[in-house]
């Protein structure tokens, strides 16, 4: 598999919270080589199964890393301008000026505007234009846009996935589709691995709006175990270093109450086996990523977070080190291999 080409797809596909169906497809072409079944849920998420070689009935082992994106809906039409608010948390400091994709009843090319400074008070010229003031302009006449446009419907911001130097790469729904790829990485490991445990890869819907998708996702499948993906804050000038691990060190490994101290000592294990870098990173409460929803599912699922130093995140320009998208699956992969060593007892 070629990682970059798999992240490149995944990226400027687009797959706003609630609307996935674009990037699953993707998703689901990239997973089906490897698992032995493949669906789709009631919610959207999509589940592929790799059937370990142990003795039925097998434990079962989930993955998750959420394929939805933030974006962006339209709330009002005035004038052929498109007013719109958020589908999740985007930061409203880098939407002026961007190039997006408006998804009417054909996709249309557009820019978002504001009042340009020559108009604005000293006072107004310090501050960020709130979203309500923002509009995008698609280049039609009014009744053009009345005609292909609707309140309710999505716009993505257009950017394409741009390789940098040193195997990094920068898109704008790493957040978390790096994660996602990070999964198919370690079911294409594992199909030259021994594992006697089933798996389920699960590339989750709606997190950015709720971890929906894990929530119903776990509840459903109740694995015995599991491994949340998600992106972390990478090392980030003027950013402290407590609140940031170090890009292309390999995957954060999440210790705190959200999280089962065995499933955590066995990914710190396998690394440290393996000579995989990895890091740590406290988290003292609730993690706000799939990890959280499937911790709490029906009785409770030993649960274990994995992070991939990401920069800029909830950007367009998200950057990640593609290295520690693959250690990430590796890290997985060989952690998945050993689950009958591991006491997941309390």
């Amino acid at each position: 598999m070629e990682l970059g080409k798999l992240l490149q797809e995944l990226c400027d596909a687009s797959g706003i919270s609630g609307y996935e169906g674009e990037v699953r497809e993707l998703v689901a072409a990239a997973m089906r080589p490897h698992v032995d079944e493949l669906r789709t849920d009631v919610m959207g998420n999509l589940i592929g199964l790799r059937r370990g070689s142990g003795a039925e009935p097998r434990h079962k082992v989930m993955l998750a890393g959420h394929m939805d994106e933030i974006g962006l809906i339209v709330t009002q039409i005035e004038k052929g301008f498109l007013h719109f608010t958020e589908v999740g948390g985007y930061d409203v400091r880098v939407l002026p000026g961007q190039e997006v994709l408006v998804h009417g009843k054909t996709p249309l090319p557009g820019i978002v505007g504001s009042r340009p400074p020559h108009v604005l008070s000293p006072e107004e010229r310090k501050k960020v234009p709130p979203m309500h003031e923002l509009f995008v302009d698609v280049g039609l006449l009014p009744e053009a846009v009345a005609d292909q446009v609707r309140v309710g419907d999505l716009i993505t911001l257009h950017a394409p996935y741009t390789a940098l130097r040193n195997d990094r790469a920068a898109a704008k729904a790493f957040d978390d589709r790096a994660a996602v790829a990070s999964i198919v990485v370690c079911l294409e490991e594992l199909s030259h691995m021994r594992h006697t445990w089933d798996v389920l890869a699960v590339a989750t819907v709606q997190e950015e709006v709720g971890i929906r998708g894990a929530i119903t996702s776990a509840f459903g499948l109740f694995p015995d175990a599991a491994i949340a993906i998600d992106v972390t804050h990478g090392d980030t000038p003027g950013v402290a270093d407590t609140e940031t691990v170090e890009m292309g060190r390999g995957p954060s490994i999440t210790v705190g109450p959200n999280i089962h101290p065995k499933v955590y000592e066995a990914l710190v294990e396998t690394a440290r086996r393996n000579e995989i870098p990895y890091q740590v990173e406290a988290a003292p409460g609730p993690t706000g990523t799939d990890a959280w929803g499937i911790q709490v599912a029906r009785s409770g699922v030993p649960t274990g977070l994995l992070g991939i130093p990401t920069r800029y995140m909830h950007a367009p320009v998200e950057t990640i080190d593609l290295q520690d998208v693959r250690r990430t699956g590796r890290l997985m992969a060989l952690t998945i291999a050993r689950l009958d060593e591991v006491d997941l007892s309390r």
